[in-house]
């Protein structure tokens, strides 16, 4: 662990993991059962996915952020019959209605029916259960605004099958060969997918792997010193954080150790992109995926240089259709549809499974784009107009359902806006029943009245006012109108 230093062995891993599969498997949780992790990146975190995966079983990691309403819908909705939660979320775990949850575990300090995990581990024996492939449920947006769970076919393999998508994602790390000597830097939250299943898997290949309890730019700095870190991924806020501070500090650290860095999550400024490998080095490369895993692309640092701002030659069958439904030429934008993938499908949710496939059998993330003549695929906008805020997506229909209920609200329309940080942050649009009550205190009465029921990063940072919001007669809102205003100047949606 990053910043307090505790390590975990192979060894410890295989114990600890083993113990509690155990532990679920006595208490009745059977493979292609349901289990739920609500904490922060901290050291059982892995050792509790690695029980759930050589289990056959099912693991949800929840946003730690989340306000009690969230986590529930969560819960709820993907089946969950086991909670593994640590005492820094006690205040939400509270509030939760846990009827269901049959299997609770607190995986450090104390909570009331909560079973202390190292109680647990000391109780089973060392011995592995049948074991069989699981995998990872993690959620993304749906249609009304709440999260959804991206479900993906449990392997039915064997814990270990070369066949299995879970290993074939791990061999996909070392397509040049071993790679035995990789220290691989996780400094993003396991609850995004891309840290969970990057950090799993260079484990998988018997790498280390160094967590981040939370970023920090110097800490990061430091500690790809301390342990000549080799891998590491980042979002491009991180970049914009780690560039911000003073030349003398980022001098200081000894990065010499970096054979491959890579990004994601977010679009990334080109002028950002330029400073970092100028100071990095051609090892930044970049990819272009979702949690769906239907598509990917892929760009390396020589690659972006020769097409900046790219996210990279698609690795699947890719296409460019307009709004008629026909596949575009070179150069025009359209949404952005994969042929191919892994099966998926948006878990109790057959309308939003049924939204992304055209009747070609192409499946989209919801993005737009282009190529250029060359192959390589460009993100200009989001089809849905989700926020992509710091890596983290915000879906704005859930922040907009809310502020329509304060008593001062008539109309209400979220967007994200540029911000040189974090690539978007979150604006409200208000129509307020009496206009001429607008002012800083009514915005900030209405950014507090968010934050009281919802995670902050889905939180307005800034309101504006508007007369009468722009809406057809059918009450269908001009969201793009919105949008163009603050976008003005840019190049692309995305910065």
């Amino acid at each position: 662990m990053g910043a307090s230093g505790e390590t975990v062995t192979y060894a410890q891993l295989e114990e600890r993991s083993v113990r509690f599969a155990r532990a679920l498997r006595a208490r009745g949780i059977m493979p292609g059962d349901h289990i739920a992790i609500l904490m922060e990146n901290n050291r059982p975190f892995l050792e509790i996915c690695w029980a759930a995966q050589r289990s056959g079983l099912y693991y949800t990691a929840i946003n730690r952020h989340f306000k009690a309403g969230e986590v529930q819908h969560v819960l709820d909705d993907c089946g969950a019959t086991a909670l593994i939660a640590g005492d820094t979320v006690r205040d939400t775990v509270e509030q939760l209605d846990l009827a269901k949850i049959l299997v609770r575990v607190c995986a450090f300090g104390d909570m009331p029916e909560f079973e202390r995990y190292d109680d647990v581990l000391a109780r089973e024996q060392f011995e592995p259960i049948d074991e069989s492939e699981g995998r990872e449920m993690l959620y993304s947006g749906g249609t009304t605004g709440f999260p959804k769970g991206v479900r993906k076919p449990l392997p039915r393999t064997e814990f270990g099958d070369p066949s299995s998508p879970p290993v074939q994602i791990a061999m996909g790390l070392v397509r040049g060969g071993p790679q035995s000597d990789v220290v691989y830097l996780s400094p993003a939250p396991l609850y995004h997918s891309s840290p969970l299943v990057f950090s799993m898997s260079w484990q998988r290949l018997g790498g280390t792997v160094v967590v981040m309890e939370s970023f920090d730019p110097r800490r990061c700095l430091e500690l790809i010193e301390k342990h000549r870190v080799t891998h590491a991924q980042f979002v491009p806020t991180m970049f914009v954080r780690m560039l911000k501070l003073p030349e003398s500090e980022r001098s200081r650290y000894d990065l010499s150790s970096l054979r491959s860095v890579i990004h994601a999550s977010a679009p990334c400024p080109i002028p950002v992109k330029r400073q970092m490998l100028e100071w990095w080095g051609p090892i930044i490369d970049e990819y272009y995926s979702g949690t769906e895993d239907i598509g990917t692309s892929v760009i390396t640092a020589a690659e972006w240089l020769a097409h900046p701002g790219s996210v990279g030659r698609p690795m699947q069958e890719c296409h460019i259709v307009g709004e008629d439904g026909e596949e575009l030429p070179d150069g025009e934008v359209g949404s952005i549809y994969f042929a191919g993938g892994r099966p998926f499908e948006y878990h109790n949710d057959p309308e939003k499974t049924a939204s992304v496939t055209n009747d070609k059998g192409w499946r989209t993330l919801g993005d737009m784009g282009y190529r250029d003549e060359d192959g390589y695929l460009y993100l200009t906008d989001r089809v849905a107009f989700m926020i992509i805020s710091g890596g983290v997506n915000i879906y704005p229909q859930e922040t907009e359902n809310l502020l329509v209920t304060h008593p001062a609200v008539a109309d209400a329309a979220v967007i994200g806006v540029p911000d040189d940080e974090m690539g978007e942050s979150v604006k409200a649009v208000v129509q307020l029943l009496d206009p001429s009550s607008a002012g800083p205190h009514v915005a900030a009465e209405l950014i507090s009245f968010c934050r009281a029921e919802l995670a902050s990063y889905k939180c307005p940072r800034s309101i504006d006012f508007v007369d009468e919001l722009p809406r057809d007669p059918n009450g269908k809102l001009y969201k793009r109108r919105l949008r163009d205003d603050y976008w003005a100047g840019h190049e692309t949606r995305v910065i």
